[in-house]
């Protein structure tokens, strides 16, 4: 990776910039995907899967058939981690769980909230370039752990008009109740219009690619929910000379295999940490079956040398990135400083790769910046929260004026009258 050494403050927000795409005409693309998908339906669907995925289906649905066969096709050693990965997953979600007790905000006035499941999400699982199993007890396990009803899940088939059987696999821990061979704006525009075949859902979450994430950005705007705004992976590694250059290398490629687009960033103070990482990125990136992938995401990547660990948490939280890694001697007082980031990884045996799978926490993050505003997916994505409020005589009474004069300014009579009439006045 290129070093940077000491870019002035007013910089880092330039240099902290994303893989640019060209997102007018993705956009021209997607939408008119989503047009044809609302107008047309399951036939649009099935044409798209000739065109994108080379196979022409007679069915979207998977099969009971499809799925007893996924399940005796895994091998045990894959289940046994996939079922370390579910408890760990599950454990940490259902301690995300709130008691809501009921607040007495003066006498006779009592204001509560409750959580509601959604009742029908749209999970969509990568499995083009990689069949993100993962993802799909990343999202149904806090989607099952909620009470949503309905879970339709989506992901593209392989050539032969099958999921990866690892996908159904963990679709079935999940109890997913509508599982789809469909991928790509196509399945995002199924889920937020509804088909024949594919019900509508409610709020659609997942990652994918920059055709995935236009859909579902375009379908926000339409009264669609959604998770967060997510697109390609990125991680920034904060180091200093205890920090095994292996492992930041080994950490820093993780991110980058993930596609030509993702972005990786290394944070130090030294540059002879810079150029550790540097020499140990070269040794390890021709080991990668995905190495050429690898190489050009490291072309879009940065290592920035500064001069004191202010500045290095200064530009961590200007840049926001979707993972970051904490690296040093001194992480828990640099922990303490994170104000923007997906998820925090602490220390020389905190790899990135452990909150991908198996640590318990999401790993369907903000990325591009948007953690400044966004969570990662957590219990409460797959909740409404509803209030109540229950007012005695009594309780309207100590602010029936307040409402009134308030109603009055703003010019709303009705409003004001609503109150007026219950305490007995015109």
């Amino acid at each position: 990776m290129r070093i940077i050494q000491n870019p002035a403050p007013d910089t880092w927000a330039t240099l902290g910039k994303r893989a640019l795409i060209d997102t007018a005409t993705i956009e021209a693309r997607v939408s008119d995907i989503l047009e044809n998908v609302r107008t047309r339906g399951d036939e649009a669907l099935l044409a798209y899967g000739e065109q994108f995925d080379g196979i022409r289906l007679d069915s979207l649905r998977v099969s009971e058939a499809e799925l007893a066969e996924a399940a005796d096709l895994v091998p045990d050693k894959l289940k046994a981690a996939i079922q370390t990965a579910y408890h760990n997953i599950e454990t940490f979600h259902q301690g995300q769980r709130e008691a809501l007790a009921p607040v007495e905000v003066m006498p006779g006035i009592r204001c509560w909230r409750k959580s509601v499941a959604i009742e029908r999400v749209g999970l969509y699982i990568p499995g083009g370039s990689a069949p993100l199993f993962s993802t799909v007890l990343m999202l149904g396990i806090p989607a099952k752990i909620a009470g949503c009803s309905e879970l339709v899940l989506c992901s593209p088939p392989n050539k032969v008009g099958k999921l990866h059987p690892a996908i159904l696999y963990a679709a079935q821990l999940v109890g997913a109740t509508h599982i789809y061979k469909v991928g790509g704006a196509q399945a995002i525009a199924a889920m937020g219009y509804g088909t024949e075949s594919i019900p509508q859902a409610y709020k659609i979450f997942g990652p994918g690619n920059q055709y995935v994430t236009t859909a579902k950005t375009l379908l926000a705007k339409r009264g669609v929910a959604i998770d967060m705004p997510a697109g390609p992976s990125e991680l920034a590694v904060i180091a200093d000379k205890q920090f095994d250059p292996a492992f930041a290398a080994a950490d820093l490629l993780s991110q980058a295999e993930h596609g030509p687009d993702s972005q990786v960033v290394l944070i130090t103070t030294t540059q002879a940490v810079a150029e550790a990482v540097n020499q140990a990125l070269n040794e390890q990136l021709p080991l990668l079956p995905r190495h050429e992938v690898a190489r050009q995401a490291l072309q879009n990547s940065f290592a920035v040398v500064l001069p004191s660990w202010e500045e290095v948490m200064r530009f961590s939280n200007t840049y926001a990135p979707e993972h970051l890694i904490i690296g040093t001697a001194n992480w828990e007082a640099l922990a303490e400083q994170v104000i923007n980031a997906g998820s925090v990884f602490l220390g020389n045996y905190a790899p990135e790769s452990a909150g991908d799978y198996a640590s318990g926490t999401n790993h369907t993050l903000p990325t591009n910046g948007a953690a400044k505003a966004f969570s990662g997916v957590s219990l409460d994505s797959f909740f409404k929260k509803i209030t109540f409020q229950h007012l005695s005589h009594q309780g309207l009474s100590h602010i029936a004026e307040a409402v009134e004069t308030m109603a009055a300014a703003e010019e709303l009579e009705a409003h004001r009258r609503a109150v007026s009439l219950r305490m007995g006045r015109s």
